[in-house]
């Protein structure tokens, strides 16, 4: 089984990370990989792409002819793979060793249509003691509470996530429209529309391996409070947009809310009350904050999308 792992950027002020995302993948224990770069639309970018790797027989290169976003410069890269599997890690991430064999097991072992694995912290300004593991996933790393153990799930984070090619051509790959439809540049979730395609289609999720894992450089802005509940208030925003362009689509967020509410709040209030400490408190109370803030984002994308829906009656 063939792996074609598709890498995209577009600036040379992310090179130096971008280096390191490929040299994980190149430095992968499964041997039959293939490293697809895709400059979107970046000529500068794309020449580096041909001076570093272009003497590489496991490297693709591909340059968009202008600049289209994340979304299509990934549907762009699984056209030119050559893979019988098409995975995505962005470009300021870091691949484990054995992340491409883990998920070529999970694809033998399950004859699964897509997979995905863990994602894991890399602080590179260190770990912010106010951040309650629930909410990892506003950094992009997988959360408490979002699988028990290996299996079928919705889908996975977009740096770690994977299909059998065929499959992901014939559903024509990610939405380009996600972040852009009806002019809204701050709604998310390309791989849950995608996941919920390939649902309806197949009637098959995203198979997750938690060995399976990836490192996401959480950088010292995306500790910063402010940024973090701005990155809340949007993420509730596009939960509400995706049930609107995929109904029922929101199924897993709504039985984590539960879990948050009723397993892990209380859980944190008798680990306080039996050890108290200033991270714990923080913790505590910020699980709420945020809640309440995701929240308030999911009002907000309620009213823009039901007034959608109405006009559109």
């Amino acid at each position: 089984m063939r792996v074609s792992v598709v890498l995209c950027t577009h600036t040379l002020d992310r090179y130096d990370a971008f280096t390191e995302a490929a040299e994980s993948v190149l430095d992968q224990t499964y041997e039959d990989t293939e490293l697809v770069l895709v400059s979107d639309g970046n000529e500068a970018v794309a020449d580096r792409f041909r001076e570093d790797y272009g003497d590489r027989g496991d490297v693709v290169t591909h340059c968009n002819d202008e600049n289209v976003g994340l979304l299509e410069s990934r549907n762009n890269g699984a056209r030119v793979a050559t893979g019988d599997v098409v995975a995505f890690i962005d470009d300021d991430a870091i691949a484990d060793s054995e992340w491409i064999a883990e998920l070529v097991e999970t694809y033998e072992r399950e004859d699964a249509l897509a997979a995905g694995g863990k994602m894991t912290p890399a602080w590179v300004a260190g770990r912010p003691g106010f951040l309650p593991e629930e909410f990892y996933w506003l950094v992009g790393v997988t959360h408490r509470g979002f699988a028990d153990g290996a299996g079928e799930v919705r889908n996975t984070f977009g740096s770690n996530i994977s299909f059998r090619r065929d499959v992901f051509l014939e559903l024509d790959g990610f939405d380009t429209d996600i972040g852009g439809r009806q002019g809204d540049k701050n709604l998310q979730g390309g791989e849950t529309e995608l996941c919920a395609r390939l649902a309806d289609e197949y009637g098959n999720g995203v198979y997750y391996n938690p060995e399976a894992r990836v490192a996401h450089k959480v950088y010292e802005y995306r500790t910063d409070p402010w940024w973090l509940l701005d990155r809340a208030f949007w993420q509730g925003y596009s939960k509400r947009g995706m049930e609107y362009l995929v109904p029922d689509s929101t199924g897993e967020e709504s039985a984590f809310l539960g879990d948050l509410l009723f397993e892990f709040a209380p859980e944190r209030l008798r680990n306080l009350v039996r050890g108290p400490s200033v991270e714990r408190l923080t913790q505590l109370v910020m699980l709420f904050v945020f809640t309440a803030v995701v929240g308030f984002g999911y009002l907000y994308g309620a009213t823009k999308y039901n007034s959608l829906r109405g006009a559109g009656s």
